[in-house]
């Protein structure tokens, strides 16, 4: 990797875990400038829904302390961050602030609030979508979204922006509240938010690149959907044979889900009782599929009356299908697949500066029973590269070149300079 010049791209992040707020706040401020070591035009905020109470304290707490042109942030049911010389923590269900400032030499950004008012129909054309963002599409963005837990409207802002931005990335999540059920905050410069959207554009001297794990492995044959309604799938045929193939039959989703059932070990069924989920092939032209390749959507319920199944998210003919499995194991394995090969990917590349963590709430020490897996098996690929984030209701990455909102995966943001 290319060597950093003495202005280049830097990041630096401070995690503090004091439960009051003054003094997180004191400790993040001084921590973070201490390791930047230069201005900072980008700042990165979030905090622990246990100071939900304290949310309109937060930023001219911050304003006090510390001097940044930019700055958006939102609460969550844990945040992810560092103290300097120790391993990134996934803070979960504790009070817990997480502060990134980035000195971005050469980049232009833009932070911006959207009401769910404000959204374009999706007959708009991308002017409509350009002058809401404030951004030319000539400057090709690349776009951090943080948005409120409810997503209404969601998809809308996520297809709008492919729509008038094509080829940016587009990364983020939306807040949460832990078990407590507290309220959410979004945070933009100065102002507190407690729905919509608040985001960054960032462009110029900047490259996003994102790993999107969504924890799923494959199991059963792959099948392309002949027929379908909305969000229901209703006839299913095995992937690559043709409807006068008279081999592979035309069947029913349950039929085929009843067979693959059947066919599985028992630790296997066990897990198709509750984590069962569909996988959507992105690129219909790709023969041979792999991690990454698919869209994982929930399996929302089954009419056995005639073999259909409803998923969360539309299909129609064509597309190609394969159930899939999650647990602990599998998304480890997930993830170290795709950690590996950005790694190798990357090695003419220039040196990363820093990253963005948005993980599902439905991962962390639930999941795999520990705390800090994916953060630490992020580290151990891309070490020294300061990491924060937050646990997510939900979680905002591109697959197959089209930006979905996800659920119980982890989505990585990867900053380096273009």
């Amino acid at each position: 990797m290319a060597e950093p010049t003495a202005d280049s791209m830097k990041w630096a992040n401070a995690l503090s875990t004091r439960p009051s707020l003054e003094a997180a706040v004191d400790e993040a401020v001084q921590e973070a400038q201490e390791g930047l070591g230069a201005p900072a035009h980008l700042g990165l905020i979030f905090i622990s829904s246990t100071f939900a109470s304290e949310y309109p304290r937060l930023l001219p707490l911050l304003s006090e302390r510390l001097s940044v042109p930019h700055l958006v942030g939102c609460s969550g049911g844990g945040v992810i961050g560092s103290r300097p010389q120790e391993d990134t923590q996934e803070i979960e269900d504790q009070p817990a602030l997480s502060l990134t400032l980035a000195h971005l030499p050469g980049v232009n950004i833009h932070t911006f609030y959207l009401s769910t008012e404000q959204l374009p129909d999706l007959d708009s054309s991308p002017d409509a979508w350009i002058d809401l963002i404030g951004v030319s599409v000539v400057d090709q963005p690349q776009f951090i979204i943080l948005g409120d837990p409810i997503p209404t409207k969601i998809n809308d802002l996520l297809e709008g922006l492919d729509f008038a931005y094509p080829g940016s990335v587009v990364l983020g999540g939306l807040a949460s509240t832990g078990s407590s059920m507290s309220d959410t905050g979004l945070f933009c410069n100065q102002e507190l938010y407690r729905e919509g959207f608040v985001g960054v554009a960032l462009s110029g001297n900047i490259v996003i690149e994102t790993i999107v794990a969504q924890g799923c492995r494959p199991v059963g044959q792959a099948y392309r959907i002949t027929e379908a309604e909305r969000n229901i799938l209703l006839k299913v045929q095995q992937q690559g044979s043709i409807p006068s193939d008279l081999s592979s039959p035309i069947q029913t989703p349950l039929e085929v889900l009843q067979d693959l059932v059947q066919g599985l070990d028992e630790q296997d069924q066990k897990l198709a009782q509750h984590s069962l989920f569909v996988g959507i092939v992105r690129d219909e032209f790709k023969q041979d599929v792999e991690p990454g390749d698919f869209l994982i959507r929930r399996l929302l319920g089954i009419d056995p009356r005639v073999g259909a199944i409803a998923i969360g998210d539309r299909v129609r003919p064509g597309q190609r299908i394969q159930f899939h499995l999650r647990d602990a194991q599998t998304s480890a394995e997930d993830l170290e697949v795709l950690l590996r090969r950005h790694q190798k990917a990357a090695q003419a590349k220039s040196a990363p500066a820093g990253a963005l963590l948005f993980s599902c709430l439905g991962r962390g020490e639930g999941l795999y029973g520990h705390p800090n897996f994916d953060s630490q098996l992020f580290n151990r690929y891309l070490n020294n590269i300061p990491l924060s984030g937050f646990f997510c209701n939900g979680e905002i990455g591109p697959v197959g070149g089209a930006t979905f909102l996800h659920g119980y995966t982890s989505a990585f943001g990867i900053f380096r300079p273009a």
